[in-house]
């Protein structure tokens, strides 16, 4: 590691060469490989994804607290802070560009894809299909029904509004420990970030007594046709999403307690309250495109 300075010019640190970005995608690699051969019915996938994970998870650690660290110890000013900025934005404008493409295939499904199978040039193909959403109906002879078991369509209510009530109330104790630190309030600070973070815990048990509903009584799979596909990609990786941000806000939380962060100078937290309201936009979208149209 090494500093530069030179006269006239703000101080600021140039980190040294680091392994931690290679290791953390390496073990992306495996978790993406792991997943998608254990969806697809391979047992060697899920050990796979649970290798990547642990590999991955440990990797954040290690490359987390090397941050912690030097910002801890005053190594990084105000160009520093510049870039985790501009880093974080980017990667927030990568994650809705991510999402974007899941919400974009739901739409032509349903707007194009569907009528185009539905009109007179496919009519011999599949004379009793009907362009309706989803697209499977039980019965249908010489459509996807052939190959894909009959099941039942998702509602808002009541565990996905459940949910949706706890991701807002979660942005608002967000909100509330942000301006508890910025006024120097730590206590309520901590207090408010243990119930976000409590909150996003009771979420993901929520979805997943949800998926538990939706596979065993619903018959609702991944492999139920465009419709389970996209419910389970958009709210799969949605809960994803919100286990990191649960592990991110666990993690500020901790330093909060270690007397981390000042009323000036707190991008770390100021960072992971970014994407938990990413988190909590992205859901709203889910919970009126899938749910509930």
């Amino acid at each position: 590691m090494s500093s530069t300075a030179h006269a006239g010019t703000p101080y600021y640190f140039v980190p040294g060469p680091s392994s931690y970005p290679v290791m953390s995608a390496a073990g992306l690699f495996f978790v993406i490989l792991g997943a998608g051969q254990w969806i697809n019915g391979h047992g060697w996938g899920a050990w796979s994804l649970a290798l990547g994970m642990v590999w991955w998870l440990s990797t954040l650690f290690f490359w987390f607290r090397a941050s912690i660290h030097e910002s801890e110890t005053g190594l990084y000013g105000y160009k520093i802070d510049l870039s985790y900025r501009w880093a974080m934005s980017w990667f927030i404008f990568s994650e809705v560009m991510f999402f974007g493409a899941f919400f974009t295939a739901l739409w032509w499904a349903r707007t194009h894809s569907l009528p185009a199978l539905g009109s007179l040039e496919n009519a011999l193909l599949w004379p009793d299909f009907k362009a309706v959403w989803p697209s499977v109906a039980a019965g249908m002879t010489g459509s996807p029904a052939d190959i894909i078991e009959p099941f039942q369509t998702v509602g808002p209510f009541w565990l996905p509004t459940i949910n949706t009530a706890l991701l807002l109330t979660s942005g608002v104790t967000m909100t509330i420990a942000h301006h508890a630190l910025r006024e120097n309030h730590r206590a309520r600070t901590i207090a408010f970030m243990w119930t976000t973070v409590a909150l996003g815990v009771v979420f993901l048990f929520v979805q997943g007594y949800e998926y538990f509903h939706l596979y065993t009584e619903l018959n609702l799979k991944l492999t139920s046709g465009a419709y389970g596909s996209t419910f389970y990609m958009l709210t799969g990786f949605h809960g994803f999403h919100v286990f990191i941000g649960m592990l991110m806000l666990l993690f500020i939380t901790l330093r909060l307690q270690k007397g981390h962060f000042t009323a000036d100078k707190h991008f770390g937290f100021e960072g992971a309250a970014w994407y938990w309201h990413f988190v909590d936009v992205v859901w709203l979208g889910l919970y009126i495109l899938v749910y509930w149209l």
